[in-house]
């Protein structure tokens, strides 16, 4: 059974990946962004171990871990939490810009950075769920949308620089998926939600699982995955 740390593991994608892992015996370790949301991890996922950093305040993660016990090894590092603002250009302050970049990729990068060692070791594997917007960028998405571009050159810049330690990099992009944050989405976009239009969580779970499953003389490193019709 591997290590895995996950972000995002309290609703949606990271959830239904942590159900998933549990499910198997793996040993879990979930970020959490303080110590409440720790401690209903903990009582929500019985056995996992939490560590505690705010994805929002990604200069602070090396401070916060610095004073918490990690993984000695991680055969994986999930990135799956993420934050969404809609709005158009013109209208988008710097606070908005700010809130999704922090989350969505300076987080990812901090926290990658201060696991690399744990993950050379085992010779782990990173994936990023990132999301259609990462690939494309409609009316509305433009922070989205930059922060994911951003998320995608991370994860194609770390795979060409630690193959040779033999870390395996992942990108999924999700299409819309029947999440809180799709949620909020519909409610910034004044829609109706309609949960059954849009791609189950577990779904995505089954496409990262696949990617970490895969025998170690291959790699996925990029996964569309879209609703059906």
């Amino acid at each position: 059974m591997g290590t895995h740390l996950i972000t995002g593991a309290g609703s949606g994608i990271g959830a239904a990946v942590t159900e998933r892992l549990a499910e198997r015996g793996e040993e879990l370790w979930l970020l959490a962004r303080d110590a409440g949301r720790a401690k209903e991890l903990a009582g929500r996922f019985p056995g996992v171990r939490t560590v505690v950093g705010d994805l929002a305040d990604p200069e602070k993660l090396s401070w916060a871990f610095g004073h918490q016990t990690l993984p000695d090894r991680l055969d994986s590092l999930l990135h799956i939490a993420g934050v969404v603002d809609l709005g158009e250009i013109g209208e988008l302050t710097p606070k908005a810009w700010n809130r999704q970049l922090a989350a969505n990729l300076v987080a990812p990068a901090e926290l990658t950075r201060l696991l690399l060692p744990q993950l050379r070791l085992a010779q782990g594997h990173v994936v990023f769920v990132n999301s259609g917007a990462g690939l494309r960028a409609n009316p509305q998405w433009g922070a989205y949308a930059a922060s994911k571009h951003g998320l995608k050159a991370l994860a194609d810049a770390l795979r060409a620089e630690e193959s040779g330690n033999g870390v395996r990099v992942t990108t999924v992009y999700p299409g819309r998926t029947a999440t809180p944050m799709q949620v909020k989405v519909h409610q910034q976009e004044g829609k109706t939600y309609d949960a059954e239009r849009w791609i189950a969580p577990e779904t995505v779970a089954t496409t990262i699982l696949t990617a970490l499953d895969l025998p170690r003389d291959a790699e996925i490193t990029d996964l569309q995955v879209r609703p059906r019709g």
